[in-house]
């Protein structure tokens, strides 16, 4: 591994019908958006551990107990950590704290971007070892689907409106607030909505990896 003291965050829900990519419903059916969550939390999973850069922890927005949690757990070398906070922002200030404390750089990464490759994860502690606060991949979508700091504020998470177009802005002027250098690698896209579909048979490795294709547990 590379970057040893480093971490790598996936944050991810369990795949529960109606709660998981339910923006893709209409298109799927809520089991069908589940099992697709499934999948593309695997897919994270793969691409996060088989980079080996550094270890890798699987933040749980649900009880780490979950049969889905624990279903990764035995498939892949993470460690389960719960996520704490009212709602993303404070989830991921937690998250990002409590391991900044342990190690750095830490990125933290979602389960919704299957074109994010070992490369941008390499490329990302790269920049925050040559000595950026804070390093951003943008999505198209106004958000970003890739966020490592080697250092912490909480001002960079307080009052965004999430899931909204303004999010990457609202952090870029809270990062030149705060007066921190910061990189952004290549602008990508994210799987929120039934436009998106079309791009992710682009990513191969989503339907012949054995790992991604495994059980979906999807519960209640």
């Amino acid at each position: 591994m590379r970057f040893i003291d480093a971490r790598i965050l996936v944050f991810a829900k369990a795949p529960v019908p109606g709660r998981s990519k339910s923006r893709l419903a209409p298109a799927l059916g809520a089991q069908g958006a589940a099992e697709l969550h499934a999948r593309l939390v695997r897919h994270t999973l793969t691409t996060a551990t088989q980079a080996a850069l550094c270890p890798v922890e699987l933040w749980c927005g649900d009880h780490p107990e979950h049969p889905f949690f624990r279903a990764c757990l035995k498939a892949f070398p993470v460690i389960l950590k719960q996520q704490q906070g009212a709602n993303l922002g404070n989830r991921m200030a937690n998250a990002f704290d409590k391991t900044l404390k342990e190690a750095s750089p830490v990125l933290l990464i979602g389960s919704d971007c299957p074109a994010l490759t070992a490369a941008d994860l390499e490329t990302a502690l790269d920049t925050l070892a040559d000595g950026n606060d804070c390093v951003l991949k943008p999505a198209e979508d106004g958000g970003y689907v890739l966020i490592g700091l080697s250092t912490f504020s909480d001002a960079i998470f307080a009052g965004v409106h999430w899931g909204g177009t303004e999010v990457m802005n609202d952090t870029r002027a809270r990062l030149a607030s705060l007066e921190w250098r910061w990189h952004e690698l290549p602008t990508t896209w994210d799987l929120d909505r039934p436009d998106d579909l079309d791009r992710l048979k682009k990513v191969e490795a989503l339907a012949s990896d054995p790992a991604v294709a495994g059980p979906v547990f999807c519960f209640d």
